[in-house]
């Protein structure tokens, strides 16, 4: 019996914040919690998130905040955002 798992095998969680702190968190908040219009992208199955990021990275509209979405997933690789779906999986904000 072959079992796949929910992330990839490669997923790595340090990593996907690594780049979510690089490339997104100007947007879409601390650890994903949404900020104004743009929003929350945390909390989501791997597989919802891999499956919006691939859409946008192939010019998919999926809604108001599309033109910029397609801009910033276009460079992203198949690895990149594995480990940025795994790490938004259960990312959380911490006070400090």
């Amino acid at each position: 019996m072959l079992i796949f798992p929910e992330h990839g095998f490669g997923a790595d969680k340090a990593l996907g914040e690594i780049r979510y702190n690089k490339s997104c968190v100007n947007c879409h908040g601390p650890a994903g919690k949404g900020v104004a219009s743009y929003p929350k992208i945390s909390g989501n199955e791997v597989s919802y998130t891999t499956t919006k990021l691939k859409a946008y990275r192939e010019g998919v509209k999926q809604g108001p905040n599309s033109a910029l979405m397609i801009m910033m997933a276009k460079p992203l690789t198949d690895e990149e955002i594995e480990n940025l779906a795994a790490y938004l999986e259960d990312a959380k904000y911490e006070v400090e």
